[in-house]
């Protein structure tokens, strides 16, 4: 017996001396290159994203270290063109929006949805502060794109909210990034431009113009899809472990943002060059104010709206086929949490929809201790 009771203390002894080396539990969702396969783990992921509010979770699984928490090396890369990268094979995974991917899928590029991104459009007009009535943007010079009627159908809903018309031939057009649109405003270049945040929310903090519409959902009031979270075939074929990884970093990230909002928004203002409060505006809408948009959710009748809407502006003439271009057993082998009950056990009694800018600020940085 006294032997057994030495073993036992002796036994105690060494779980205590590894925990204090090791440490404790963790709360990470797992513990750095675990289930990684061993040629993978100096694979370094290509992710590439825009310059957009609604891509943001790209630069929170950098900054906020969950790429790296979950043993991912990846080089996120800023406003390269996605789909034709991937059909290079330039790019592993990617966040794209809803037309540029499925042209490209129809296109022959290998690219697939494998989890949600963001649904919806927000999308906004901006008109420089000179014009007070929309009808006065016709014959102006508009950052809307080439062919706008065909290539913007965000534009051609608010367009057709105000009763403007959606051919380009009557403005003078301009494709240009959303960030330079927003520069070439300021600099009286423009009287107005099409753009996602925070670029809509940067023209009114600069007072450089005002916002006179806005696309969240679909002209007949239903749910579309504004962009996904995408990844090469070959990639996943070759790399099916880090393919799931990744996924799984692309919900942590949309976690990170509705839980940690201030954070988030120090994040996104250092990586999108944009002051604190214009990305606590952004981040704003994106969890509150339009509603839970930002999520991994897949929901193929988000998608088959978005197709129905796509082919009727039309800015598409054929429709991809959702079983092919929809992968969603990847999400479902991934580990995330199920997005509906993550939103209702941590999001909505602190967070909930409604609630005004300004009460969420105060409740934001009261609950990650920071100072207004």
């Amino acid at each position: 017996m006294k032997l057994v009771g030495r073993n036992i203390v002796f036994l105690m002894v060494l779980v205590l001396s590894a925990t204090l080396i090791f440490g404790c539990g963790s709360n990470k969702s797992t513990s750095g290159t675990v289930g990684i396969p061993e040629k993978d783990k100096d694979y370094v992921v290509k992710l590439g994203y825009y310059d957009c509010d609604h891509m943001t979770a790209a630069c929170i699984g950098k900054d906020a270290g969950i790429f790296e928490e979950l043993g991912l090396k990846v080089n996120v890369i800023g406003n390269g063109k996605v789909p034709e990268a991937m059909a290079a094979g330039q790019m592993d995974v990617g966040y794209v929006g809803n037309t540029r991917m499925m042209r490209a899928f129809l296109q022959g590029s290998p690219i697939m949805v494998v989890a949600n991104n963001h649904i919806g459009g927000s999308y906004y007009l901006v008109a420089s502060n000179a014009i007070s009535d929309p009808q006065e943007l016709i014959g102006k010079k508009l950052a809307i794109g080439t062919d706008p009627e065909k290539n913007n159908s965000s534009w051609i809903t608010m367009a057709r909210k105000l009763g403007l018309p959606i051919e380009g031939k009557n403005y003078e057009v301009f494709n240009m990034a959303d960030k330079d649109k927003f520069f070439a405003l300021k600099a009286g270049k423009l009287d107005g431009y099409t753009s996602c945040d925070p670029w809509g929310s940067m023209a009114e903090h600069e007072k450089a113009g005002h916002i006179i519409a806005s696309a969240v959902k679909l002209s007949n009031g239903e749910w579309g899809e504004c962009c996904g979270f995408t990844m090469n075939r070959s990639f996943v074929a070759e790399h099916p472990e880090l393919a799931k990884k990744m996924i799984l970093a692309h919900t942590k990230s949309l976690e990170f943002i509705y839980t940690k909002p201030v954070r988030s928004s120090e994040i996104f203002a250092a990586n999108y060059n944009v002051p604190l409060e214009v990305a606590l505006m952004t981040i704003y809408k994106k969890t509150v104010a339009e509603g839970r948009t930002l999520t991994w959710k897949m929901d193929n009748k988000y998608w088959e709206n978005q197709i129905q809407y796509e082919l009727s502006v039309p800015s598409m003439a054929k429709a991809p086929d959702i079983k092919e271009f929809l992968q969603p057993q990847f999400l479902n082998e991934s580990g995330a949490n199920d997005f509906d009950t993550f939103i209702k056990e941590k999001v909505d009694s602190i967070f909930p929809v409604g609630m005004n800018y300004e009460d969420w600020k105060k409740k934001a940085y009261e609950l990650e201790g920071k100072k207004l």
